[in-house]
């Protein structure tokens, strides 16, 4: 899979959202989060191709003007590009590009190794809902494959790493870094330099106090407020955030798996 792309705005380096015209967009999942990328990407100009997802039935095909269920996961090779022993792919003439719009963390990693296994030479694509100019201005550093949903603000200086999702109306001030394929949820608040690792979620509504460090493949439950660095592999809950009791722990591993 390419990870580098043309890039239509001069930030990042995957198909930008400001451009005047966007090639088609396949979406990679179809399930609730689909729909949040769905949005933007319409808002912003896009012509969504269709999605691949495991479950053909996915919320994201319901309803009138869907998008087309394109198949599986492993069929985006076959469909968007083919190869000599594919055959030509459904979509090869208009050089799609892509997003992953699975929501939940491991679902999102385990799709982007599978499309590496494909050897996919197809572009992933930043979907932002405000205008890349603004990026600019504020010298952020996006990677490829970044959501930046509804009403999200992303101050001056700040770095998001690839595919990365800064959810509806999350607030991420100066100065922050957040890892690889990290997701932080609707109505977080990051202060001023918090780092975020890969693959963690930093959940519904929480709180980071400025400069604190959360590390990779961590969990911040929703609500909590975290005034403390976070190592990695780490679940924090509360207020102020801490590592929960086993049978809560047990709880909160078997709810988000």
């Amino acid at each position: 899979m390419r990870d580098a792309a043309v890039s239509g705005s001069g930030v990042g380096s995957g198909y930008g959202s400001s451009g005047p015209l966007h090639p088609p967009l396949v979406l990679l999942g179809g399930g609730g989060h689909a729909l949040v990328v769905s949005m933007v990407a319409k808002l912003r100009g896009w012509r969504i191709a269709g999605y691949f997802d495991d479950a053909p039935n996915a919320v994201l095909g319901a309803g009138a003007g869907a998008p087309a269920y394109l198949g599986t996961m492993k069929d985006v090779k076959r469909v968007c590009e083919g190869d000599a022993v594919l055959g030509h792919g459904l979509l090869a003439d208009e050089n799609p590009c892509c997003i992953v719009a699975f929501g939940e963390i491991s679902q999102r990693e385990r799709a982007i190794h599978q499309l590496r296994e494909q050897n996919l030479s197809m572009p992933f694509a930043n979907l932002w809902w405000n205008d890349a100019a603004l990026l600019e201005l504020a010298e952020a550093r996006v990677g490829v494959g970044v959501l930046l949903a509804l009403h999200s603000v992303v101050q001056p200086r700040v770095t998001i790493g690839d595919h990365a999702i800064i959810n509806t109306g999350a607030i991420v001030e100066h100065e922050c870094i957040i890892g690889r394929n990290s997701h932080i949820a609707p109505g977080c608040v990051l202060g001023g330099r918090v780092r975020v690792g890969d693959n963690t979620l930093v959940g519904l509504g929480s709180r980071v106090l400025p400069g604190i460090s959360i590390g990779s493949h961590c969990v911040v439950g929703a609500g909590a407020v975290v005034t403390r660095n976070v190592p990695d592999n780490t679940i924090v809950v509360g207020v102020p955030a801490h590592e929960p009791r086993k049978g809560l722990l047990h709880d909160i591993v078997t709810h988000n798996s």
